[in-house]
């Protein structure tokens, strides 16, 4: 017995929530480790909330595929990545102490997914209306042109 990810519809909203989670937890982890005299880089909750903030770009553009109504999952999905984006932010600002502006090229790690996110996002609409396109031609007999 398989179980795909793709019989299962988890709303962005939730998957924005889990990836927040996770998050949440590797940067504890990271400054649990500091506090018990490991070496971790003072920048390390930024790569983390950078990673996650991807992690969710590329998953929840997967899971745009099997959405219902795909502009209500789109909106839903912009709203909910820049509230992990800020949220991811803010953490790693609060655990780390080193603010956005000073977190040297993070700054631009977060531009650059978040044009990845939305380019991501428009390839699968654009990719899932040329299926159904192409399911809703009679490929048997295709249509002559005048």
């Amino acid at each position: 017995m398989s179980i795909s990810l793709f019989d299962r519809k988890i709303n962005p909203i939730q998957q924005a929530g889990l990836i927040f989670a996770g998050s949440l937890l590797i940067m504890g982890a990271g400054r649990l480790l500091q506090a018990v005299g490991v070496s971790v880089e003072t920048l390390f909750p930024w790569s983390i909330a950078t990673a996650f903030t991807l992690l969710f770009a590329v998953f929840n553009s997967m899971m745009s595929l099997t959405a219902d109504n795909a502009m209500r999952y789109y909106a839903a999905s912009v709203y909910s990545y820049l509230g992990l984006a800020f949220t991811n932010g803010v953490a790693a600002w609060l655990i780390s102490g080193v603010p956005l502006a000073d977190a040297e090229s993070y700054r631009w790690i977060y531009v650059v997914i978040t044009f990845g996110f939305l380019v991501f996002m428009s390839m699968v609409n654009l990719m899932k209306r040329i299926v159904q396109f192409a399911e809703r031609e009679e490929w048997t007999e295709p249509r002559r042109r005048k």
